[in-house]
């Protein structure tokens, strides 16, 4: 019982803390790059994670691991976080969270394809719905939303997703923290580079808004946030715990909404609430 409310609350606080991704990256592109904002953040988070694991002493990944720890770099080190930063700057967080709400789905259907499993023909027909969803919402909006962010969410999803499901294979072995920790420190040396590389010119003029994003995203997104949610779905079980995922698309509208005062509009909150029943109902018959 211990281990479970321990879960449930590590688990908790690790979706509260990537909720605020989306809009703490809007923020930090006031004035940051996005090729900048991916080094730089990666790169301060391999700091930590070089810390911790030298702390705790942690051992080498095996040779047989790099190919996973590659994989599991390029998804969430390297390709969410710049897919995301360059869809922000076409369109607003809150409209980007509606299509994190098929992360869990990506994630569970990169888990078929690399687990071999077999789920039943419903999981597949509430994917589509899922999907389905997400598209009438992206059609649905105005001439202010942008195909070109829209379509840059949905590669994030993607890549993220197979990212997740690659670590989740790994943690087996390695331990959930130590996963992402050996990815970033994997990644370190070129993300090292491209920030440097695209190091911006005036730093005097960057908004305090834009730091507290960058500092948001480097610390608490890309490794103290990974840290709990590991640890919840190792101490109350991924099935269990990783349900708390459905509830990441509206505390993230919420943050939108509270911290950067952008509008959430009726669409927005129908189509987040229709694609987590889509998430929901579709784990129901994995």
């Amino acid at each position: 019982m211990k281990g479970s409310v321990e879960g449930w609350g590590s688990g908790a606080l690790g979706m509260t803390i990537f909720s605020g991704s989306l809009p703490a990256t809007r923020a930090a592109l006031e004035g940051f790059a996005p090729l900048f904002l991916t080094g730089a953040r990666a790169t301060l988070a391999a700091v930590l994670a070089a810390l911790c694991l030298t702390l705790f002493r942690q051992p080498l990944p095996g040779r047989r691991d790099l190919p996973s720890l590659g994989i599991v770099s390029l998804g969430v080190v390297i390709g969410f976080p710049l897919l995301t930063a360059l869809a922000l700057r076409h369109i607003t967080s809150a409209h980007a969270i509606v299509f994190i709400g098929l992360l869990p789905l990506s994630t569970a259907m990169f888990g078929v394809l690399r687990g071999g499993e077999r789920p039943r023909p419903l999981f597949w027909l509430f994917a589509v719905l899922g999907a389905a969803a997400v598209s009438g919402f992206a059609l649905s909006q105005d001439d202010a939303a942008s195909p070109l962010g829209d379509l840059a969410m949905i590669a994030a999803v993607i890549v993220c997703g197979l990212g997740y499901a690659e670590g989740a294979m790994l943690t087996r072995r390695l331990g959930g923290w130590q996963v992402i920790s050996w990815a970033l420190v994997l990644s370190a040396p070129v993300m090292l580079l491209l920030s440097l590389m695209t190091l911006p010119a005036g730093p005097q003029a960057i908004t305090a808004a834009a730091w507290l994003g960058l500092a948001y995203v480097s610390v608490f997104s890309m490794f103290i946030g990974f840290a709990f949610w590991y640890r919840g779905l190792a101490r109350g079980g991924t099935a269990t715990v990783g349900q708390l995922q459905l509830l990441q698309p509206f505390l993230g509208l919420a943050f939108a909404s509270l911290l950067l005062h952008e509008p959430v509009s009726a669409t927005m909150l129908g189509a987040a609430g229709a694609v987590v029943l889509c998430v929901a109902l579709a784990r129901r018959w994995a």
